[in-house]
Protein backbone atom coordinates (compact mmCIF):
# COMPACT_ATOMS: atom_id res chain seq x y z
CA UNK A 1 0.00 0.00 0.00
CA UNK A 2 2.77 2.51 0.76
CA UNK A 3 4.83 1.72 -2.47
CA UNK A 4 1.29 2.62 -4.90
CA UNK A 5 0.52 6.02 -2.16
CA UNK A 6 3.97 6.77 -3.10
CA UNK A 7 2.94 6.14 -7.05
CA UNK A 8 0.47 8.41 -7.04
CA UNK A 9 1.66 11.00 -5.07
CA UNK A 10 4.32 10.91 -7.79
CA UNK A 11 2.10 11.63 -10.40
CA UNK A 12 0.13 13.89 -9.05
CA UNK A 13 3.06 16.05 -8.75
CA UNK A 14 3.92 15.51 -12.49
CA UNK A 15 0.96 16.70 -13.47
CA UNK A 16 1.11 19.46 -10.71
CA UNK A 17 4.13 20.83 -12.67
CA UNK A 18 3.35 20.48 -15.84
CA UNK A 19 0.45 22.48 -15.63
CA UNK A 20 2.68 25.25 -13.52
CA UNK A 21 4.71 25.31 -16.67
CA UNK A 22 2.11 25.36 -18.89
CA UNK A 23 0.78 29.08 -16.58
CA UNK A 24 4.36 29.81 -16.72
CA UNK A 25 4.25 29.64 -20.76
CA UNK A 26 1.08 31.41 -21.38
CA UNK A 27 1.41 34.83 -18.75
CA UNK A 28 5.45 34.61 -20.61
CA UNK A 29 3.81 35.29 -24.57
CA UNK A 30 1.14 37.11 -22.75
CA UNK A 31 4.08 40.01 -22.07
CA UNK A 32 5.33 39.55 -25.05
CA UNK A 33 3.57 42.13 -26.97
CA UNK A 34 3.39 44.27 -24.32
CA UNK A 35 8.02 44.60 -24.25
CA UNK A 36 7.14 44.89 -28.00
CA UNK A 37 4.92 47.52 -27.88
CA UNK A 38 7.52 49.76 -24.88
CA UNK A 39 10.29 48.78 -26.90
CA UNK A 40 8.40 50.58 -30.54
CA UNK A 41 7.03 53.25 -28.31
CA UNK A 42 11.13 54.23 -26.95
CA UNK A 43 12.04 54.27 -30.86
CA UNK A 44 9.40 56.62 -31.55
CA UNK A 45 10.46 59.23 -28.86
CA UNK A 46 13.94 58.99 -29.77
CA UNK A 47 13.25 59.48 -33.09
CA UNK A 48 11.86 63.35 -33.14
CA UNK A 49 13.91 65.66 -35.06
CA UNK A 50 15.64 68.62 -32.67
CA UNK A 51 14.59 71.89 -33.73
CA UNK A 52 17.12 74.05 -36.04
CA UNK A 53 19.43 76.30 -35.04
CA UNK A 54 17.90 80.38 -36.24
CA UNK A 55 21.28 81.41 -36.55
CA UNK A 56 22.73 81.39 -40.14
CA UNK A 57 26.67 81.35 -40.47
CA UNK A 58 28.47 82.86 -43.68
CA UNK A 59 32.02 82.58 -44.68
CA UNK A 60 33.62 85.46 -46.02
CA UNK A 61 37.40 84.71 -46.58
CA UNK A 62 39.65 81.87 -45.34
CA UNK A 63 43.44 83.59 -45.85
CA UNK A 64 46.59 81.38 -44.96
CA UNK A 65 48.86 83.90 -42.54
CA UNK A 66 52.61 83.18 -42.20
CA UNK A 67 54.47 83.98 -38.92
CA UNK A 68 57.92 84.23 -38.86
CA UNK A 69 59.11 82.68 -36.09
CA UNK A 70 62.88 81.77 -34.06
CA UNK A 71 63.14 78.41 -35.92
CA UNK A 72 61.53 79.41 -39.30
CA UNK A 73 58.07 79.81 -40.44
CA UNK A 74 54.65 78.94 -38.37
CA UNK A 75 51.28 78.69 -40.64
CA UNK A 76 48.00 79.03 -39.67
CA UNK A 77 44.44 80.08 -41.10
CA UNK A 78 42.39 83.22 -40.84
CA UNK A 79 38.94 83.04 -40.91
CA UNK A 80 36.06 85.63 -41.08
CA UNK A 81 32.62 84.74 -40.63
CA UNK A 82 29.41 86.94 -40.42
CA UNK A 83 26.84 85.38 -38.47
CA UNK A 84 22.74 86.77 -38.23
CA UNK A 85 19.57 85.15 -37.86
CA UNK A 86 17.56 87.42 -40.26
CA UNK A 87 15.90 88.92 -37.59
CA UNK A 88 17.60 91.99 -36.64
CA UNK A 89 20.74 91.02 -35.30
CA UNK A 90 24.13 90.59 -37.06
CA UNK A 91 27.74 90.06 -35.86
CA UNK A 92 31.73 89.48 -37.28
CA UNK A 93 33.75 87.32 -36.21
CA UNK A 94 37.65 86.55 -37.08
CA UNK A 95 40.20 84.18 -35.41
CA UNK A 96 43.55 82.04 -36.32
CA UNK A 97 43.88 78.71 -35.61
CA UNK A 98 46.54 75.97 -37.36
CA UNK A 99 43.14 74.39 -39.30
CA UNK A 100 40.86 75.95 -41.28
CA UNK A 101 37.63 74.22 -39.57
CA UNK A 102 39.17 75.48 -35.72
CA UNK A 103 39.37 78.97 -37.09
CA UNK A 104 35.97 78.76 -38.77
CA UNK A 105 34.56 77.52 -35.38
CA UNK A 106 36.76 80.25 -33.49
CA UNK A 107 34.91 82.90 -35.76
CA UNK A 108 31.50 81.92 -35.55
CA UNK A 109 32.00 82.10 -31.76
CA UNK A 110 33.53 85.38 -31.76
CA UNK A 111 30.80 86.66 -34.21
CA UNK A 112 28.23 85.87 -31.72
CA UNK A 113 30.08 87.62 -29.17
CA UNK A 114 30.15 90.73 -31.01
CA UNK A 115 26.21 90.65 -31.86
CA UNK A 116 24.52 94.05 -32.66
CA UNK A 117 20.84 94.92 -32.79
CA UNK A 118 19.82 96.80 -35.89
CA UNK A 119 16.95 99.04 -36.22
CA UNK A 120 14.82 98.37 -39.43
CA UNK A 121 11.97 100.46 -40.54
CA UNK A 122 9.73 98.46 -42.68
CA UNK A 123 12.55 96.08 -44.50
CA UNK A 124 15.08 99.35 -44.72
CA UNK A 125 17.10 101.53 -42.35
CA UNK A 126 15.67 104.53 -41.06
CA UNK A 127 17.98 107.36 -42.47
CA UNK A 128 21.34 107.57 -44.50
CA UNK A 129 24.58 106.64 -42.78
CA UNK A 130 28.28 106.33 -43.60
CA UNK A 131 30.67 104.02 -41.70
CA UNK A 132 34.36 103.44 -41.06
CA UNK A 133 36.88 101.10 -40.15
CA UNK A 134 40.57 101.06 -40.72
CA UNK A 135 40.81 102.40 -44.29
CA UNK A 136 37.43 101.37 -45.47
CA UNK A 137 34.43 103.08 -45.84
CA UNK A 138 31.30 102.55 -46.49
CA UNK A 139 27.79 104.78 -47.62
CA UNK A 140 24.10 103.06 -46.57
CA UNK A 141 20.91 104.70 -48.35
CA UNK A 142 17.50 103.71 -47.46
CA UNK A 143 15.53 102.23 -50.63
CA UNK A 144 11.60 101.82 -51.50
CA UNK A 145 9.88 98.62 -51.61
CA UNK A 146 11.37 96.32 -54.39
CA UNK A 147 14.37 97.53 -54.49
CA UNK A 148 16.44 94.86 -52.81
CA UNK A 149 20.29 94.65 -51.49
CA UNK A 150 21.76 96.71 -54.18
CA UNK A 151 25.82 95.89 -52.81
CA UNK A 152 28.67 93.34 -53.18
CA UNK A 153 30.84 91.23 -51.33
CA UNK A 154 31.37 90.94 -47.57
CA UNK A 155 28.82 94.00 -47.10
CA UNK A 156 25.79 92.48 -48.62
CA UNK A 157 25.83 89.08 -46.83
CA UNK A 158 26.24 91.55 -43.62
CA UNK A 159 23.05 93.10 -44.92
CA UNK A 160 21.41 90.11 -45.56
CA UNK A 161 21.92 88.52 -42.51
CA UNK A 162 20.50 91.54 -40.62
CA UNK A 163 17.54 91.32 -42.42
CA UNK A 164 17.62 94.35 -44.00
CA UNK A 165 15.75 93.60 -47.97
CA UNK A 166 16.16 97.05 -49.70
CA UNK A 167 18.84 99.15 -49.18
CA UNK A 168 21.88 100.76 -51.38
CA UNK A 169 24.93 100.45 -50.66
CA UNK A 170 28.69 101.70 -51.60
CA UNK A 171 31.94 100.87 -50.42
CA UNK A 172 34.49 103.31 -50.27
CA UNK A 173 38.55 103.00 -49.76
CA UNK A 174 39.40 99.79 -48.47
CA UNK A 175 38.38 97.05 -50.31
CA UNK A 176 39.64 94.40 -48.07
CA UNK A 177 36.58 92.06 -46.99
CA UNK A 178 37.21 92.28 -42.96
CA UNK A 179 37.10 96.16 -43.31
CA UNK A 180 34.26 96.22 -45.93
CA UNK A 181 32.10 94.04 -42.98
CA UNK A 182 33.55 96.10 -40.14
CA UNK A 183 32.57 99.64 -41.55
CA UNK A 184 29.28 98.24 -42.49
CA UNK A 185 28.75 97.01 -38.76
CA UNK A 186 29.92 100.57 -37.26
CA UNK A 187 27.07 102.12 -39.98
CA UNK A 188 24.67 99.59 -38.45
CA UNK A 189 25.67 100.36 -34.95
CA UNK A 190 25.24 104.19 -35.50
CA UNK A 191 22.06 104.06 -36.71
CA UNK A 192 19.14 106.01 -34.69
CA UNK A 193 15.41 104.67 -34.54
CA UNK A 194 12.66 107.09 -35.31
CA UNK A 195 10.90 106.59 -31.56
CA UNK A 196 13.96 107.61 -30.26
CA UNK A 197 14.94 110.52 -32.37
CA UNK A 198 10.90 111.77 -31.80
CA UNK A 199 11.55 111.03 -28.35
CA UNK A 200 14.37 113.27 -27.93
CA UNK A 201 12.44 116.31 -30.35
CA UNK A 202 9.10 115.78 -28.07
CA UNK A 203 7.16 114.88 -31.29
CA UNK A 204 4.86 111.93 -32.03
CA UNK A 205 5.77 109.81 -34.70
CA UNK A 206 3.24 110.44 -36.72
CA UNK A 207 4.52 114.30 -36.55
CA UNK A 208 8.28 113.08 -37.36
CA UNK A 209 7.49 111.20 -40.10
CA UNK A 210 4.84 113.55 -41.97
Amino acid sequence: MDLENKEELVVEETVESAEVSETVEAAAEEEKPRKRGRGKKQKIETTEEKPQSEWIERVVQISRVTKVVKGGKKLSFRAIVIVGNRKGQVGVGCAKASEVIIAIQKAIADGRKNLITVPIFKTTIPHPITGRSGAGSVMLRPASQGTGIIAGGAVRLVLELAGIENILAKSLGSKAPLNAANATLEALKALTPFNEVAKKRGLTMAELLN
